[in-house]
Order: C-alpha cells, then structure tokens, then sequence
C-alpha cells in the first residue's frame, strides 16, 4: 500500500507561522531541536479534568475528494466527536497544493487549501503533517502548503521551514492546563532529502532521536501536558516494531504524557508505558482507498487531570463507501472494541500507568 517517508526543512522565523497558523492558541518560542538539557518542567497548575479526541490518517483524494465540495461536512458524523472535545487533533497525509512536481516515489497525494477548511469546519483544532506524504510534490509544493496554512489560519505541526520550526509544539490552554502538541515521523523512505534542517524546509523526523526528545524537553517548559502525535511502524503489522518501542520509551523519558500514531492502516493497541499514556497506531480515517488493511477505525478521546491520562476511550467507527468514518453499533461495534482490546497484548504496554 503507501510507502515510508521522512522529511526536510529550511530557514523563517517559526513564532511567526505559529501566530498566523493558531492565532487563538498560546504561542510560544519554539527550541531548537538540538538544544540539550532544560530547566524542570512548567508546574501543573491546572486542575479541571480536559479531554483530547484524535482520529487517524487523513486523505482527500479519490473518491474523498468530492467530499471537499462542502468542507462543512466532509469529515462526516464522527466530527461531533472532535467538536465535543476540548482539543482535537488527526494526521493530514497530503501536500496542500495544486502545483509541484511527483517526488520519486510510488504513492502521491495533493489536495486544495479547502482540505484545512474541512478539519477546522469538523472540530479539528491542530493537525500533524509529519508524515510520509507532506512533500510528496516536493519543495515546491510544501511552500504552497505554508502558504495555505496562512491563509486558513488552521494551525499544523510537524512541518516547517526550519527544523526549528518543525519542531515547535502548537500550545493551548485549556481552563488553565498548558497543553503542548508536536507531530514527528519515524518513517525511512526519502528522510534524508525531506528532514528539516537548518537552512531547508521539511519535517520533524523522529530518526534522530535526540532531536525528537530535545522537542519535548523544550516543550515541558512552556507546557504542563505535552503530547506527541507519531507516524511510524509497519503498514499492515498490528504490533509494534522494536524501533517503534525503543523511540516510545525515549519520548516517555523525555517527558511525554500522552503518545498517539498513525502509519500502519490499521489500528494497533494502545496502554501504559510508565506512567505515559502511549496509542502505537490509529489506523485510517478518512480514506481514498476501499479497505486498504482495515476499515475499522475509531476517534480516541483521552480524559486528562493534570499530566495524568485518566481514561482513554475509543469511539469504535467503520470507514463507509464514501471514505468518511461512520460510528459503528450493535455487534460491529462489539466486534471492534474487543479487536482493539486484544491488540494490546504484543505491546509491552500496561492496562493502568505504573512508575517508570
């Protein structure tokens, strides 16, 4: 199905995308993904119980295409689901763009700006573009994505014109808790000519770990919760690779309190690794291909107190004809909750947090 990627970046001033891209979100100086030690983390003031929702991969392409000819309900129902939460967050896998050349790769994927309208319209308050697919029309084409991410004013992660920037959380208060987003990629395929850097535009690759746990350390100094949102692991495999728990207990290490993922187009399982709350992979949402891997799918929503994820809850959903996700019932519904709770077991992840 779609191959591996990773990703690139160059030279702006990352404050700046971040104030035109989340103006109704705390900003904040982003570090630079080689800083080293930080200071101890912002204390925990916040004391209301918050809840994150995340759906999975996200294309308009296809047959999901013609579903951004009414932005407003191109999601579908399950965006009641991302509305009701007080963040919510899914991974877009495509160049916002109508130019640029193919990239040297088997899959390509390009959709308009209105692409940013339809998450924004759906509940969608931050979205990652850390994955195999953001350049795949190159350069060129992911200054076009800049450009709409301006434009809408939808704010993106995980990308940007520096590695400084890429690797700059999107932060939001949320009645008094400080949450901090980052989107990495873990994926191989063309990283070394689609990393940021610092003099080329790209995408936060997690293959340099250090870089990656640098992001987070930064974040806890601007943030109360910090949260993570990867695209790594094996298309088609439901378990974990080892290169995939060997980066989640860096990141937990570092700092993060909740992990969640995409990449594999399918769901795999999710649980505690510590006390950090970790979902290795979410699968597809809304899709161009009929049953590429699984159909099933779901919106996760994580109760958080504090740094503590309480409670995580997926909304079981099956992707319809149309591509759009549609909440599952009766025996469907059955049948994919106790799939995905079975999925744990080749995790290495606990049921409750546990100290390190």
């Amino acid at each position: 199905m779609l191959v591996a990627a990773a990703l690139v970046a160059a030279a702006c001033d990352p404050t700046d995308q971040r104030r035109s891209a989340a103006p109704e979100a705390t900003t904040t100086p982003s570090a630079s993904a080689s800083s080293a030690a930080s200071p101890e983390p912002v204390a925990a003031r916040g004391t209301a119980e918050i809840t994150l929702a995340f759906g999975g991969d996200v294309h308009f392409a296809e047959r999901t295409l013609k579903l951004l000819d009414d932005p407003a309900t191109a999601i579908g129902p399950t965006s009641s689901l991302l509305s009701a939460a007080d963040v919510a967050m899914v991974n877009l896998e495509t160049a916002v763009t109508d130019g640029g050349v193919p990239e040297p790769k088997q899959y390509h994927f390009r959709a308009p700006k209105t692409a940013l309208t339809a998450l924004t319209e759906a509940g969608v308050d931050v979205t990652t573009m850390a994955n195999n697919h953001s350049l795949d029309y190159g350069q060129s084409g992911l200054r076009d994505t800049f450009a709409a991410i301006e434009e809408t004013g939808h704010p993106v992660v995980g990308i940007g014109r520096t590695a400084k920037e890429a690797f700059a959380p999107w932060v939001k208060d949320v009645r008094g808790t400080k949450v901090a987003f980052l989107g990495l990629s873990q994926i191989r395929e063309r990283a070394p000519e689609w990393s940021a850097t610092a003099s080329r535009p790209g995408v936060a690759s997690a293959l340099d770990i250090s870089a990656a746990t640098a992001a987070v350390k930064a974040a806890r100094q601007v943030a109360d919760v910090v949260v993570v949102y990867l695209h790594w692991g094996q298309e088609g495999d439901s378990c974990p690779t080892a290169r995939m728990k060997t980066l989640a207990k860096a990141l937990a290490d570092a700092g993060t309190d909740a992990i969640v993922s995409t990449h594999a187009h399918l769901m795999l399982g999710d649980g505690y690794l510590g006390r950090t709350y970790v979902q290795y992979g979410l699968g597809n949402f809304v899709w161009w291909w009929d049953n590429a891997f699984s159909n099933d799918t779901g919106v996760l929503t994580l109760t958080l107190r504090g740094r503590d994820v309480t409670k995580a809850v997926l909304t079981p959903a099956r992707i319809s004809s149309t591509g759009q996700p549609v909440v599952a019932t009766g025996a469907v519904a059955e049948r994919i909750t106790s799939d995905y709770q079975k999925l744990r077991g080749c995790t290495g992840l606990t049921a409750a947090p546990t100290t390190h």
